[in-house]
């Protein structure tokens, strides 16, 4: 199996927290402790949950962890909607573009993970 880092769904949602963490410099001060530090933790925690499913023992656990991913992806959608509303971004469609591509990466991933796991009946 190849190693968590050569999978282009990590490689791009590590470049993604690199954008949340970009934008969220630019969050008023009153928001460190609250939107800023909750998108920047959704963010983290797409590829770092790709990692650790990917270290795992077994495909079901990488699913898991894949899953969480997921649910981190939709976490950050409603955070950048809401920060949006807020004023605090202008235009946040070019981060959406990038979770969609991130979402879809990961249901591949996950599709390939559940059929590598199957066995076939005799």
């Amino acid at each position: 199996m190849q190693s968590h880092k050569d999978l282009n769904v990590w490689k791009l949602s590590m470049e993604f927290v690199s954008k949340i963490y970009r934008l969220t410099r630019d969050l008023p001060a009153e928001e460190q402790y609250g939107l800023s530090s909750q998108m920047r933790r959704a963010a983290i925690s797409i590829p770092s949950n790709i990692a650790e499913g990917a270290a795992r023992n077994s495909s079901r656990e990488y699913r898991q962890f894949l899953y969480i991913s997921l649910g981190s992806v939709a976490e950050i959608e409603t955070q950048l909607d809401i920060a949006e509303r807020l004023g605090y971004v202008a235009d946040s469609s070019a981060l959406s573009k990038d979770l969609i591509e991130i979402r879809k990466m990961l249901l591949g991933l996950l599709a390939y993970v559940a059929k590598k796991n199957k066995t076939p009946k005799t």
